[in-house]
This record gives C-alpha cells, structure tokens and sequence, in this order.
C-alpha cells in the first residue's frame, strides 16, 4: 500500500526495448504484455449450497505482440521460419522485454524463457525503403519472470 503524501512519478509514456537472447535485433513502436489468468475447478460440496469451490488449477500466461517494427535484417523472420519448419529445438529463445522511465532507468524487466514466434505479420512493401519492415510479430513462452 502507498505511503499517503509520498511522491511518485507519473511515466507518461513508456519506453521499452526487445532483446532476443541478449541481441538488439529490431526496434518496435508497440508491445502487448501477455494476459495472465489462473483456470480454476469448480467442485460442487454436497449440502453445501450458497457457492461452489473454485480451486486453482493451472496458469495460463497469455502470448506476446510485437507491433510496428523495423531491423536492418532478417533475423527474426528466419527465426519465425525455424518453426515453420518444425526446428523447435533450435527456435526457441529467451526474450525480454525491459521498460525504461524517461531518465532511461530500468522501471521493469519481463524475461520469457523458451520463447517462439506463432504469428509474423507482414508489412506493406515501400520501394524506396531500406530497412526490412514487421507489421506484427507474436510469440509465445514456456515460463517467465519479472524484475
């Protein structure tokens, strides 16, 4: 609970950037932090009658979106491509996703471990236009960590 009449910052906008196995490989506008949600079981107590039991059964951690990129390579789409072709062994990879504040201080770091793409969104194609465009990247995880 905050302290009443302590201070804090407002982050009026939000500054992050992406590493993928601690490599800087493209820079995004958008990021969706995944949904996190816990399934419960719902048991029935006989005689019991003014509510059901709800007990957690597993975490369901949500995918995460990547929006608007640029790189100056194809790393990420021959990422993309190791699981298209079934290479999960070699295509999963830890990602993180670090949140700075406007004095670029670390605010939050999200590392998600054995992480693959699921979803490559294409952008539209610019003739004059060097750079290698990704209109939507989404990757899932196998486990995370927030610091």
């Amino acid at each position: 609970m905050a302290q009443t009449g302590s201070s804090f910052e407002i982050y009026n906008s939000f500054r992050f950037m992406v590493s993928i196995e601690g490599l800087n490989v493209a820079a995004f506008t958008e990021c969706s932090l995944p949904n996190l949600q816990v399934e419960t079981e719902e048991i029935k107590e006989g005689g019991q009658n003014t509510y059901t039991h709800k007990l957690p059964v597993r975490i369901n951690a949500g995918s995460i979106t990547l929006r608007s990129g640029i790189s100056r390579n194809d790393e990420l789409l021959k990422w993309y491509l190791q699981v298209l072709k079934g290479d999960m062994k070699n295509a999963t990879r830890t990602v993180s996703i670090i949140i700075f504040d406007s004095m670029a201080s670390v605010i939050a770091t999200w590392t998600f471990y054995r992480a693959y793409p699921i979803k490559w969104g294409g952008p539209a194609l610019k003739a004059d236009d060097s750079a290698f465009a990704i209109e939507e990247l989404e990757f899932t995880h196998h486990g995370f960590e927030v610091a």
